[in-house]
């Protein structure tokens, strides 16, 4: 929780935030990110007159799991937070992308979150080269191959390799 009374009071002022924000998990897209050490938050907040700007750089390490074979993995997280804060009596344009807060207090959990599933990547790999799962039996592909026939393919297509037999069988 951070105390905005002084840098409310200072027209221009900047305020320092060096804070470690404990997470232990959240969901988003059907993936689960689980955080086992609290996120950095290293930034400031600057008074304009009108509102407050933060900005702020945040970085830690996140678990998830391989887009491809599924393995847990652990992955960086770094992004920045850029917002602006006003009190929930202010005047301000619907059309603004503005923060509203009450009191002397602002609770940085649901910025940094939030700000995280904007910044989140879709997917993530544990190697650039992971071979995944075999679709038949499950194999994990990194671990070795699989006695699976790998020649069986999709009877949807049986019309197209119809096809491509007869014109390889002309030429």
């Amino acid at each position: 929780m951070i105390d905005l009374s002084e840098i409310k009071k200072d027209f221009g002022g900047v305020l320092t935030i060096s804070e470690d924000l404990a997470v232990s998990q959240t969901d988003f897209m059907g993936e689960q990110f689980t955080f086992s050490e609290p996120l950095r938050v290293e930034g400031s907040i600057a008074n304009n007159t009108k509102s407050l700007k933060l900005e702020a750089l945040v970085t830690g390490k996140m678990g998830v799991h391989c887009a491809r074979c599924n393995q847990p993995m652990e992955a960086p997280v770094r992004f920045r937070v850029k917002e602006i804060l006003a009190e929930e009596d202010a005047e301000v344009s619907e059309d603004e992308d503005i923060i509203l807060y009450s009191g002397n207090e602002l609770e940085l959990d649901e910025i940094v979150i939030n700000s995280f599933l904007m910044n989140v990547s879709g997917k993530f790999l544990c190697k650039e080269d992971c071979k995944g799962l075999c679709p038949h039996c499950g194999q994990n592909l990194n671990q070795g191959d699989c006695d699976c026939d790998n020649d069986t393919f999709d009877p949807r297509w049986a019309a197209l390799k119809e096809i491509m037999e007869k014109t390889s069988d002309t030429e």
